[in-house]
């Protein structure tokens, strides 16, 4: 047995019904269709265009969240990084990922649908669409953008 499956089993031990039962008792079930999604403005640290649907979770505060966002074609999210572990599933068209300091558009990977994209605490990373694309992504917030290059911040072109 290595030492995942042992710790894995040590703590199987520790989660009894009556705890799992109070875990599940903290929130509702959320079953969604497309269909269903409400979409609003995504919020200002997004370049302008993009939607928003919360699944799940509240993005703004401490806490596991669950979101889409729908992006339409020719959308750009220059490089930036979180504070957090960003998870992203490809749900319709394509999102071409890139690591680095400034987007390149000869360099982004498509992450097509179906695929799965981690984005690591405070790495520098960038997106971009070349057709409409909706992505669900996860983690746990409060989410925020910090973009290498300020004047790249939506929130400074506001103001």
């Amino acid at each position: 047995m290595t030492t995942r499956h042992i710790t894995f089993f040590a703590f199987a031990l520790l989660v009894t019904p009556a705890a799992e039962s109070v875990a599940l008792a903290q929130h509702d079930h959320v079953i969604q269709n497309e269909q269903d999604v409400k979409w609003a403005d995504a919020p200002k640290f997004l370049p302008a265009g993009a939607k928003i649907a919360v699944v799940e979770g509240n993005p703004a505060e401490k806490g596991p969240f669950t979101i889409r966002l729908k992006l339409p074609a020719g959308y750009k999210i220059p490089a930036h990084s979180h504070p957090g572990d960003e998870h992203v599933v490809v749900l319709s068209g394509a999102l071409y990922i890139g690591m680095g300091e400034k987007l390149d558009m000869e360099k982004g990977t498509a992450l097509k649908v179906g695929g799965f994209g981690l984005m690591p605490a405070k790495q520098n990373h960038y997106a971009y669409t070349k057709d409409a694309t909706t992505i669900l992504v996860y983690g746990t917030g409060p989410v925020d953008f910090i973009y290498v290059n300020a004047d790249d911040d939506p929130r400074k072109k506001e103001k």
